[in-house]
């Protein structure tokens, strides 16, 4: 019996997905990817933080230690001392009084080593990262700091004014108009003033700079590596699929003769089991337009006879005067259209059979005691010709296989009619059931002519039919045995014609099914 369970097609897709095409997909999602490494910009913003606060302790100490020096040497030597000290740190000192008056700088002393760049007066190049580095902060959203500006005195810079009341050494980071950062810090010289020191550490925005573009380099060149990698997968995926689109949009429209669907023999993986399904199934698909339209012609040759046959008879009818003509025509007449009848029914349930098999519910059929109870019945309805029936042995253990009961009682009373009215008269007709390896065996054999061997395959087509010369013509529509395969075919089964195997005159029909698996 067939089981359904959970399929493939059972599983939600992502509805959204379906609507774009697999190229962009697939470009998208190594996309995504790289904006993740991308994300490697937003760590440099903090990092370019970690040095900053770095430098702005690494200045407050210096300070702390610059007040210390001043406040041990000589008033004399003071000068001397603070450009040594500007020249040792990088930074511009200015020492103030209580009042915020300026002292001492550095720079009035001849000491030039701290000088802010105009931006209007670099090139091309350090205007795009000054315009970078500004993209870059407002989209990580980082904190901007003030403008530099000189002041008047020194009450005016915060740092001084915060160094009398403050426990920490103050310290404040600026922004040079060239948009790198000027770090100031102050310490209180006891008994002389303020010092204040200023510095425009540069070299942290070059070194942010240094590796951005590095990180920029390494991006580019994975992107556009990506970018190769995507479209080579994506042609490797999408160029088949389309041709495989195209090959099954002209299937449907009808032009199935033309169409060669690509079967791509050295694709190993999912691609090539669709291509070579959908070639199998043209293919397929080719056989059964083929047998349909053989079919058809079929059912007009042989529905032609009977109506060319009753056309004659009803011609004459108008014509005869003779009563014991007439009968004859009206004979023939009754004949024509019992044999139009049956051959009616047998083509409307050869071509329903394939539909209604593949909806059959299958049951376990003790196939031994059918064929007892079918002989049963044929006997009890009285074999003509005086033609016995005979069951072998059956085996001790039943003979179960799964299927439809109704179907296959048709095969074997087709087999055992076909047996019966090729048999000469008081022959003998002989069932055998018997179980081999897997499967069940049943054997129908008679006493006749025998089938031809090069007919034994034939006589399972559609309106084949070898009928012994004492019948009558039209009893039979020729599609029993068609019929016949069909069923046993659905059951996953086999039909032959064969020789007896005691090599006696006559035919052996063998028809094998599998049986139930009794674990």
């Amino acid at each position: 019996m067939t089981t359904f369970g959970r399929d493939e097609d059972d599983v939600p897709d992502l509805r959204w997905s379906g609507r774009v095409s697999l190229t962009p997909r697939i470009l998208a999602v190594n996309i995504f990817a790289l904006a993740l490494l991308a994300g490697g910009f937003f760590y440099l913003d903090s990092y370019r933080s970690r040095i900053v606060d770095s430098r702005v302790a690494q200045s407050v100490s210096e300070v702390r230690l610059m007040a210390e020096a001043l406040r041990s040497v000589a008033p004399g030597r003071r000068d001397a001392l603070m450009i040594r000290l500007g020249n040792d740190t990088g930074a511009r000192l200015r020492l103030y009084d209580d009042t915020g008056t300026l002292l001492a700088d550095t720079r009035a002393l001849g000491l030039r080593n701290v000088v802010l760049r105009d931006p209007d007066k670099q090139d091309w190049g350090q205007g795009a990262a000054r315009f970078l580095d500004a993209v870059i902060d407002t989209v990580v959203g980082a904190p901007r700091a003030p403008l530099y500006r000189e002041r008047s005195d020194g009450l005016s810079w915060p740092d001084v004014r915060a160094a009398h009341g403050a426990s920490a050494l103050p310290a404040t980071v600026w922004r040079a108009p060239d948009r790198t950062p000027v770090i100031t810090a102050a310490a209180v010289v006891p008994g002389q003033g303020t010092v204040l020191s200023t510095s425009n550490a540069r070299e942290i925005t070059q070194t942010v700079r240094v590796e951005r573009f590095r990180l920029s380099v390494v991006l580019l060149i994975v992107s556009l590596v990506s970018i190769l990698l995507s479209l080579f997968l994506a042609r490797t995926i999408v160029r088949p699929l389309r041709r495989l689109a195209r090959a099954a949009v002209r299937v449907r429209l009808g032009r199935a003769r033309e169409v060669v669907v690509p079967r791509l023999p050295s694709r190993r993986d999912e691609v090539g089991m669709l291509a070579r399904a959908l070639s199998d199934m043209s293919l397929a698909l080719r056989a059964r337009i083929d047998a349909t339209e053989a079919f058809a012609a079929d059912v007009t040759h042989e529905m032609k006879n009977p109506l060319a046959s009753m056309r004659s008879a009803l011609d004459g009818l108008s014509l005869v005067r003779d009563p014991a003509l007439q009968e004859r025509l009206l004979a023939i007449l009754r004949d024509d259209v019992h044999r139009m009848d049956r051959l009616i029914t047998d083509i409307s349930e050869a071509s329903r059979l394939d539909a209604q098999l593949s909806r059959a519910k299958f049951e376990p059929v003790d196939i031994g005691a059918m064929i007892a109870g079918l002989l049963l019945q044929r006997e009890q309805r009285g074999v003509e010709r005086h033609v016995s029936l005979v069951l072998a042995p059956l085996p001790a253990d039943p003979l179960v296989v799964m299927g439809e009961g109704a179907r296959l009682e048709r095969v074997f009373e087709n087999l055992i009619e076909n047996a019966i009215s090729f048999s000469p008269d008081g022959g003998r007709v002989t069932i055998a059931a018997q179980r081999r390896a897997e499967r069940v065996t049943i054997g129908v054999e008679d006493e006749g002519p025998g089938v031809p061997e090069d007919a034994r395959e034939q006589v399972f087509n559609r309106f084949q039919s070898l009928r012994p010369e004492s019948e009558a013509f039209g009893k039979h529509s020729g599609l029993g045995l068609a019929i016949a395969r069909t069923i046993v075919e659905g059951h996953q089964g086999t039909i032959t014609a064969e020789p007896r195997d005691d090599r006696l005159p006559g035919a052996r029909f063998v028809v094998r099914l599998p049986l139930v698996d009794e674990q």
